[in-house]
């Protein structure tokens, strides 16, 4: 499984709705940092495809969603489980990291 785009108008089905836990990359095209750990976050996705789903949503694109979240800054990682925030990171960190913190939030 690889990471896959969701949009304002689909974010209730893509992940609101999903069946288990999502985490959602909020980023946007010109963040150095986002670009940074996309490669973690599709290998992540492909690694834990059967416990979690990774999901992108590009800020800049796609307002509402992140201002319903209160993003403020990016990359901004968020764990939904049942329809709700699980857990939030905002930064960089290492591959390993991001794994063991979605391990600890699902």
């Amino acid at each position: 499984m690889t990471t896959q785009h969701v949009s304002d108008s689909s974010f209730e089905d893509d992940v609101i709705k999903a069946d288990g836990p999502v985490v959602v990359d909020f980023w946007a095209e010109w963040c150095a940092p986002c670009k940074q750990i996309a490669p973690a976050l599709d290998e992540i996705a492909s690694e834990m495809g059967e416990k979690i789903k990774v999901v992108k949503v590009n800020i800049d694109q796609n307002p509402s969603t992140p201002s319903k979240y209160g993003v403020r800054g990016i990359p901004t990682l968020m764990i939904f489980n049942g329809g709700e925030v699980k857990s939030t990171q905002v930064g960089v960190n290492s591959k390993g990291k991001i794994v063991d913190w979605i391990e600890e939030s699902i």
